[in-house]
């Protein structure tokens, strides 16, 4: 049975190990080794991920089955003071896609939104990830085409998707 279990900075390991696991298998056929070490780098430190837990609001919630961590995934409620929350990240050891982390955990952060009174769920998603079929089984639509610089010649090139609640 997997569980779901909100993160703490003492977490903070599990989640790099899992984004480093699973990186290469969502991108590798995406993106360069040379972004995707990049990305890591700029948003997987402990740094980065002890700021987002204590000063940015963001939440990070960890699948189990057993003892076995599956994945994770990190939300903000209120994103960009709007009544939205806002799913920043979620990824799943490549072995466990498919197992029902996934939407548990993305169904557990809905729930939360609702009790927070969110209209919606938004996020970014890479025009040629896998997942993007997935978002759209469940729910989310396209509501916008989002390219941007990321520093060292390297462009992310999302859609933006929201479902409403």
């Amino acid at each position: 049975m997997i569980t779901i279990k909100e993160a703490t900075i003492s977490d903070i390991n599990t989640i790099q190990e899992i984004a480093y696991i699973s990186w290469p298998d969502t991108y590798g056929k995406i993106l360069s080794q040379e972004q995707i070490d990049f990305m890591l780098n700029l948003w997987y430190t402990s740094d980065v991920l002890i700021d987002n837990l204590t000063n940015k609001g963001h939440f990070f919630l960890l699948a189990f089955d057993g003892t076995v961590c599956l994945g994770f995934a990190s939300y903000e409620h209120n994103y960009l003071n709007k009544n939205v929350t806002r799913l920043h990240k979620i990824y799943l050891l490549p072995e466990a896609q498919g197992k029902g982390a996934g939407k548990l955990l993305i169904d557990t952060i809905e729930n939360l939104a609702k009790k927070n009174h969110s209209v919606a769920i938004s996020l970014n998603v890479n025009k040629f990830n896998k997942a993007f079929t997935f978002y759209q089984k469940i729910g989310f639509e396209i509501v916008e085409e989002y390219d941007t610089e990321i520093g060292n010649d390297y462009l992310m090139e999302d859609y933006i998707m929201q479902k409403d609640l």
